[in-house]
C-alpha cells in the first residue's frame, strides 16, 4: 500500500536536499556566466561547451522553483545569471538561437535546432515572472513567434532532407507546443493561445496517435497524416509519447475537457505497457512499430528522462481520474527508477543504463542531460503526492465529522 505522505517527502527531499544543490554548487560558471552541464559522477567539469537546450532549461528550472516553491535569492541569482548569458550570447542578434557555444559564449553550431528556440521561450517566460523584467517577456514572446513560423520546416536552410522526396513531419513539435503554450500563457492573447492549444491537441491525439496501431503514437508521419513504412515512419519513442500525455492532461484540465484527460490516461497506459521491457524491466528508448530492428543502435538502453516522465504521467492519471492502473504502474516504475537511476553515494542521478539496468555512463550531466528532467519530475511528483495526500486526509475528516453528527 502506497503511503502518499512518505512518498511526498521522499520526492521533496531528493529535489531540495540532493539534486538542486548539486547543480547550484557545481554547474555555475563564475567567470563567464551560464552553466557547465558536462559533469562527472562527483560534479567535476569534464567539458566546458555550453548547449543552448541545457542553458535554457536550467534558467527555467531555477526560475520556476523561485516562482512556485520559495523566494530563495540564490535560486533567482542562478536563474538571472544564466538568462543574461543567454541574452548576450545565445542568439545571433535576431533571436535565432544557436545550438551550442564555447565556454566564453562564442557560437559553435548554427541555429538549426528548433528546440533551442522552444527552451529559450520557456526560460525567458519563467524568468520574466520571477523578475518582472519586460525585456525577458519580449524575448519569450518574439521567440515563440519564431517557433510557430518554423513549424512546417523546423531546421530551415539546415534541413538535409530533400523535401520533395519524403517530407515527414515530427511528433516532437506539436508535443512540445502543448507544454510551451501553457508555460507562457501569461504572455499570450487568450484567443490566440487557445487556437494554438487546439491545433496541437489535434496533431498529437488525432494525427500521431494511431487507432489502427492499437493506440500507439508514432514519431513521424507524411505531411498528409498517412503512415510511412520507413525507418523514420516506423519509429516509436515510448518516452516521448508518455511525456506528451501529461502535457495533454494539463491541457485537458485547463480547458475543462474530461474526455481529453481520459484519452491521455488511456494512451499513457497503452504506451507504458507497449514500451516496458518484459524480460529486463524498464522502458525501451526506441522501438519499431512493426518489430523490425530500429536504426538507433541505442534502442534498448534505459534512459533517465523516459522513466521520470512516466512517473509524472502515471501519477497525474491517478490524481485526475483516480486510475488504479496508473497507480499500480507508478509504483512499479517508481521502484525501478529509484533503484536504478539514483546514485547511492553521490548527488544527482545517472542517465544512461544498458538493457539490463547497469550504468553505462556514470556522468551526471552532458550534452543532453542537464538540470531539467530529474528536478522537474521530482517537483511534479512531490506536489501531486502532497495534494493527493491532503485530499485523502480531507476525505477521511469529512467522513469522521459526518459520523459524529
Amino acid at each position: 500500500m502506497i503511503n502518499f505522505n512518505d512518498l511526498s517527502f521522499q520526492y521533496k527531499n531528493e529535489l531540495l536536499e540532493n539534486v538542486i544543490p548539486f547543480w547550484l554548487v557545481h554547474s555555475q560558471d563564475p567567470m563567464f556566466g551560464g552553466y557547465f552541464t558536462c559533469l562527472d559522477r562527483q560534479g567535476n567539469v569534464f567539458d566546458t561547451d555550453k548547449f543552448i537546450w541545457l542553458q535554457a532549461r536550467q534558467v527555467w528550472m531555477f526560475s520556476m522553483l523561485y516562482n512556485n516553491v520559495e523566494k530563495r535569492q540564490e535560486w533567482l541569482d542562478c536563474a538571472v545569471q544564466g538568462g543574461e548569458f543567454l541574452r548576450k550570447f545565445g542568439h545571433d542578434g535576431n533571436l535565432n538561437w544557436y545550438f551550442s557555444l564555447t565556454r566564453e559564449g562564442k557560437p559553435i553550431i548554427e541555429p538549426y535546432n528548433i528546440y533551442s528556440y522552444t527552451f529559450a521561450t520557456m526560460a525567458f517566460g519563467q524568468l520574466s515572472k520571477a523578475t518582472g523584467n519586460q525585456e525577458y517577456a519580449e524575448i519569450a514572446k518574439k521567440t515563440f513567434d519564431l517557433v510557430l513560423s518554423k513549424r512546417d520546416n523546423p531546421k530551415g536552410k539546415w534541413n538535409k532532407a530533400v523535401q520533395e522526396t519524403r517530407n515527414l513531419k515530427s511528433f516532437s513539435v506539436p508535443m512540445i507546443l502543448c507544454n510551451l503554450s501553457l508555460e507562457i500563457e501569461h504572455l499570450l492573447n487568450k484567443e490566440f493561445l487557445e487556437q494554438i492549444m487546439e491545433e496541437c491537441i489535434h496533431e498529437v491525439m488525432e494525427v500521431f496517435l494511431r487507432p489502427e496501431l492499437g493506440g500507439v503514437i508514432v514519431e513521424n508521419v507524411h505531411e498528409d497524416g498517412s503512415l510511412s513504412d520507413t525507418f523514420d515512419g516506423r519509429l516509436v519513442n515510448p518516452g516521448h509519447a508518455i511525456e506528451a500525455m501529461w502535457f495533454i492532461m494539463d491541457l485537458g484540465k485547463r480547458l475543462n475537457r474530461t474526455d481529453l484527460i481520459q484519452k491521455a490516461v488511456d494512451t499513457t497506459l497503452k504506451m507504458v505497457e507497449y514500451g516496458w521491457d518484459k524480460e529486463q524491466g524498464g522502458i525501451f528508448y526506441f522501438m519499431d512499430r512493426k518489430g523490425f530492428p530500429p536504426q538507433q543502435l541505442e534502442w534498448d538502453q534505459k534512459l533517465w528522462w523516459v522513466h521520470v516522465e512516466a512517473l509524472i504521467s502515471l501519477l497525474k492519471g491517478y490524481q485526475l481520474i483516480g486510475s488504479k492502473d496508473c497507480l499500480n504502474w507508478f509504483e512499479k516504475i517508481h521502484n525501478y527508477t529509484w533503484s536504478h537511476f539514483k546514485d547511492p553515494e553521490y548527488p544527482e542521478w545517472w542517465g544512461y543504463l544498458n538493457r539490463q539496468g547497469k550504468v553505462l555512463l556514470d556522468l551526471k550531466g552532458g550534452k543532453w542531460k542537464g538540470c531539467f528532467h530529474v528536478p522537474r519530475g521530482l517537483y511534479q511528483c512531490w506536489k501531486m503526492l502532497e495534494n493527493i495526500n491532503a485530499e485523502k486526509i480531507n476525505s477521511v475528516t469529512e467522513v469522521f465529522s459526518e459520523n459524529l453528527k
